[in-house]
């Protein structure tokens, strides 16, 4: 994987751990030589993943709507600045710019991400890894609902399964560096969509 997308909150939240590990993935990114691809901005978990990238010389792929240009305070040191007309856009071009995709801490954006490129793969639309760092437990209720949603009938074990899980950068990259993608579901043609 030369480029990872990272889906994360724009906003520091308050747990320390969950800040220092944005860093360290960041700058973990840096010395693999991998690529983020991210929502552009300077502050909050955005900022810390995107700082640890850049201080480690590695390279940040920014991607913004014009009109966040103004709320978000935007990273100017970034490799490259891509700037969208829409979030939809913004979305897509960071899955077009991506080998695969990790969440870290972060609110309804996240959580919008997260669910919307998980579906793209359970939907056979992309067959790239999707990963959670789990710091500190903070997705366990996630990961919980979505047993939950296996019990009852309404998402299949394999489409869990393919969510991949730790709470260590490392382990994560190693799973998605093996991941081996689902076969495209038969009863969906993909030129129809």
């Amino acid at each position: 994987m030369k480029n990872i997308a990272v889906f994360c909150g724009s906003s520091s939240g308050n747990d320390s751990k969950i800040i220092s590990e944005a860093y360290a993935l960041g700058k973990t990114f840096a010395k693999r030589n991998i690529a983020l691809v991210y929502g552009a901005a300077k502050i909050g978990i955005m900022g810390e993943v995107a700082k640890g990238v850049l201080e480690n010389n590695g390279n940040a792929i920014g991607v913004i709507p014009e009109f966040l240009k103004t709320k978000e305070i935007v990273n100017e040191n970034l490799t490259h600045l891509i700037v969208t007309n829409s979030m939809h856009d913004r979305k897509v071009v960071i899955y077009e710019k991506s080998d695969g995709f990790i969440i870290i801490p972060g609110g309804f954006g996240t959580m919008d991400e997260f669910f919307e490129i998980t579906t793209w793969g359970q939907l056979g639309l992309h067959t790239k890894p999707i990963g959670i760092l789990n710091t500190n437990g903070y997705y366990n209720a996630l990961i919980e609902q979505s047993k939950t949603m296996v019990k009852n009938g309404f998402l299949k074990q394999e489409n869990l399964d393919a969510v991949l899980v730790s709470d260590s950068i490392d382990d994560l990259l190693e799973k998605m560096n093996n991941f081996t993608p689902l076969p495209a579901p038969k009863w969906l043609n993909k030129e129809g969509l």
